[in-house]
C-alpha cells in the first residue's frame, strides 16, 4: 500500500505539506482522530508509535474497543456494464452477486 505506516496492527494514512515542510499522518480504522506529524520520515515513524501506544493504553484505561467496528455490509457503484457482467457471472457459477463480489474481495485481499 502506498503512504501509509503500519505498527502492532495499526495502520495510518501519511501525507506530505511542502509549504511547511512537514510530514503528518492519521490513524485509519479506529473511532477516534489520531494524527502526528514529523519533520523527517525517522521523526514521523516515532512519532506514530508513540500515538498508537498511547492510543492502546487510552483504550484499556476507558475500556473502549482498540479498531472500528464493521457491520459487514457497504454499497458499491459499479458502471451499469459492469453490474451486469458480475451478475450474469454469477449466475453462471451459481452463487448471488454477493456472494461473487465477496469472493472477489477475498481474492484480492489474500493477493496483498
Amino acid at each position: 500500500m502506498k503512504n501509509t505506516l503500519n505498527y502492532k496492527g495499526f495502520f495510518a494514512s501519511v501525507s506530505f505539506i511542502e509549504e511547511d515542510n512537514i510530514l503528518f499522518g492519521k490513524i485509519e480504522g479506529i473511532n477516534d482522530l489520531i494524527m502526528f506529524e514529523g519533520s523527517s520520515v525517522t521523526e514521523l515513524k516515532a512519532m506514530f508509535r508513540e500515538a498508537v501506544n498511547e492510543y492502546i493504553e487510552d483504550c484499556k484505561h476507558y475500556k473502549k474497543p482498540l479498531l472500528k467496528s464493521f457491520k459487514g455490509s457497504f454499497n458499491v457503484r459499479v458502471k451499469p456494464d459492469i453490474h451486469q457482467k458480475a451478475a450474469m457471472l454469477a449466475t453462471i457459477q451459481g452463487i448471488s452477486l454477493n456472494q461473487f463480489v465477496q469472493k472477489a474481495l477475498v481474492r484480492e485481499i489474500e493477493a496483498a
